[in-house]
């Protein structure tokens, strides 16, 4: 989904019939755009760390992973790192409200897939992994949902409603004392205590129907029937983002341009939930998980722009 040796040079290096003096006009322009600059770019409203650091990579050219020593642009998107003249602590941190699984086909180019973001910039809560090696999600289908479109796809504002068929009435996964035995079985209980019991089960009963894991698939929609099909995710809540348009300059042909890449996909999740399940004001919060995305795609844009592409 991003091949990231690609760079503003590379593409204005391609024929252009407008000539040499049209390019150097491009490449002095390109330097003085900001994201923020673009009338027509989508993402321009975005509340982003400074993305400066991502100025002064592009300058200095590929540099090298600290970890495997491979030269890469901005980030080493096989070792979830970014490069040498990328600081960690000047690239911004996100805290999500549940946990994201990523599950990478196999055959997925490392290079071209924008998952890689959100491990980068949620390292707490973000875990990938590359089929066939995925876990076991069945003795947790009532707090994970799968994100993919389908005849049985929900929205997000009805996620909570649809998880409580997988809570077992009267059966609490809870450690604490209150919940180890269902209701009935309590015996002679003071008022007091009944008022605390009570409280307990239905907090039980809200806890068992939220959403703690989300799982994201990272593949060509061509790739997708091989994961999807897989009994390990049989039965898990499917949920479809239908009202958001994607801005991935690799978009396959033939699609929707509601099918998202990845890192949109995590991001509108993101952003909905918050709204509609969590019931908060969105302010922002998981906005730098485009930090990325949102360089790229205003470098590509210009790049395109330049050279006659648009």
């Amino acid at each position: 989904q991003l091949t990231m040796s690609l760079n503003s040079s590379t593409l204005l290096n391609e024929e252009n019939p407008q000539g040499p003096k049209r390019k150097t006009e491009c490449l002095e322009s390109l330097e003085l755009q900001t994201p923020s600059s673009f009338q027509d770019n989508p993402l321009q409203q975005l509340q982003l760390a400074s993305q400066e650091v991502l100025e002064k990579a592009k300058k200095s050219g590929r540099s090298k992973c600290p970890r495997c020593s491979s030269s890469r642009m901005f980030y080493c998107y096989t070792c979830f790192v970014p490069v040498e003249t990328v600081p960690t602590k000047e690239i911004p941190t996100v805290k999500l409200p549940l946990k994201i699984d990523i599950i990478k086909h196999p055959n997925e180019t490392d290079g071209k897939s924008t998952a890689v973001h959100a491990k980068l910039l949620a390292p707490d809560d973000v875990t990938i992994y590359k089929y066939p090696c995925i876990p076991e999600y069945e003795e947790k289908r009532h707090e994970i949902a799968l994100i993919f479109p389908g005849p049985n796809s929900i929205s997000v504002k009805d996620i909570a409603f649809h998880l409580q068929k997988y809570t077992k009435k009267g059966v609490y996964d809870n450690d604490d004392d209150c919940s180890r035995e269902p209701f009935l079985k309590q015996a002679k209980i003071e008022p007091k205590e009944e008022k605390n019991l009570n409280e307990c089960i239905s907090s039980n009963r809200s806890e068992g129907t939220r959403l703690k894991k989300i799982i994201f698939i990272d593949s060509t929609w061509n790739q997708t029937n091989k994961i999807i099909t897989d009994e390990r995710l049989q039965g898990l809540l499917q949920i479809e983002l239908k009202t958001r348009k994607t801005c991935f300059w690799r978009h396959q042909k033939g699609k929707p341009d509601t099918y998202l890449s990845t890192i949109e996909a995590i991001y509108y999740f993101l952003v909905d939930y918050h709204q509609e399940i969590l019931k908060e004001k969105y302010k922002g919060q998981y906005d730098n998980l485009l930090f990325f995305f949102s360089f790229m795609y205003t470098l590509i844009k210009n790049a395109k722009c330049c050279a006659g592409k648009e």
